[in-house]
C-alpha cells in the first residue's frame, strides 16, 4: 500500500520515506508492544521472521523507528499527581523559547515538553508525589524563570490511550 497515512510528503522532508501495508502493520504492533519477539511479530503481520527482522532494521535505519520505551507505572513509585502546564513565554524572551523549553526537559518531574505554534508556547507534562510538590515545581522552575510570563496548571485525572 503506497502513499499511506504515515508517509512523509510535501516539502517538509526532502526525501519522503515510503512504507507499505506490512510496514504499517509492523509499526502498529511495535507501538502496542515494543518488546514483542521477532517470530511473534512476523506471525502477526504474516511474513517470515527473517523478512520481519530486515524490515524492522530498515524502518530503524530510515529513522521511522527512533527508539523503544518502557511504560512505567508511576503510582507504584509514589507519583500521585500528573499535570499539564501551559506556559507563555515573555515577549522579551521569544528568541530563547526553544532553549527555555530544553532547560525544562531534564528536570526529574518533567515527563514531556511540547513546543507549540500558537498560544500557549509550551505545554509541559509533569508528575509529582503531591499537590505541594507540584506547587513547589511551578514556583521554582516556572514562576521564577523570567522567560516565562504566565503559567496555567491543569490536573490530569486519567490518561486514556
Amino acid at each position: 500500500m503506497e502513499n499511506s497515512l504515515w508517509e512523509v510528503q510535501g516539502d517538509v522532508v526532502p526525501n519522503p520515506v515510503r512504507v507499505d501495508a506490512t510496514d504499517l502493520a509492523i509499526l502498529s504492533e511495535l507501538s502496542s508492544d515494543a518488546r514483542i519477539p521477532n517470530n511473534i511479530l512476523a506471525a502477526k503481520v504474516g511474513i517470515a521472521p527473517s523478512t520481519c527482522l530486515g524490515r524492522v532494521k530498515a524502518l530503524s535505519a530510515a529513522g521511522i523507528v527512533t527508539g523503544y520505551h518502557a511504560a512505567i507505572n508511576e503510582k507504584l513509585l509514589g507519583v500521585t499527581v500528573n499535570a499539564m502546564i501551559s506556559v507563555l513565554v515573555s515577549p522579551s524572551a521569544r528568541d530563547r523559547l526553544l532553549s527555555s523549553a530544553k532547560s525544562l526537559q531534564h528536570l526529574p518531574e518533567v515527563k514531556e515538553v511540547f513546543v507549540l505554534g500558537g498560544s500557549p508556547d509550551l505545554l509541559v507534562r509533569v508528575a509529582t508525589r503531591s499537590i505541594d510538590d507540584l506547587r513547589a515545581f511551578v514556583a521554582t522552575h516556572l514562576g521564577s524563570n523570567r522567560a516565562f510570563s504566565t503559567t496555567q496548571t491543569v490536573i490530569i485525572f486519567e490518561h486514556l490511550r
